[in-house]
């Protein structure tokens, strides 16, 4: 099991890319969260098998068909040594 922190930047905010993004993560397996940042951007949490985190990131690419995401950046996060714990999420929610 792996969680990846994933930051979104772009037109992503009020095209339904949040919906988009539990819709396809929902459909992967995926637990975490999406949600609007401050600064116009959006930042999500998947949890799960990697391959499907990867497609998922790989989708969040793609967007919205009104979404424009002009970058997508990743960072893995683990409970070994980094010191960042992995969350526990019941299913993958719109924050």
């Amino acid at each position: 099991m792996k969680q990846a922190h994933v930051f979104i930047s772009g037109t992503v905010q009020g095209v339904g890319y949040r919906y988009f993004v539990r819709e396809n993560a929902t459909k992967l397996g995926l637990t975490g969260f999406v949600r609007n940042t401050e600064d116009g951007n959006v930042e999500a949490v998947f949890v799960g098998d990697e391959k499907r985190i990867m497609q998922m990131i790989e989708l969040c690419k793609q967007g919205s068909f009104a979404a424009d995401a002009k970058q997508v950046g990743f960072e893995w996060d683990s409970s070994a040594g980094s010191g960042k714990e992995m969350e526990e999420f019941k299913d993958f929610s719109i924050n």
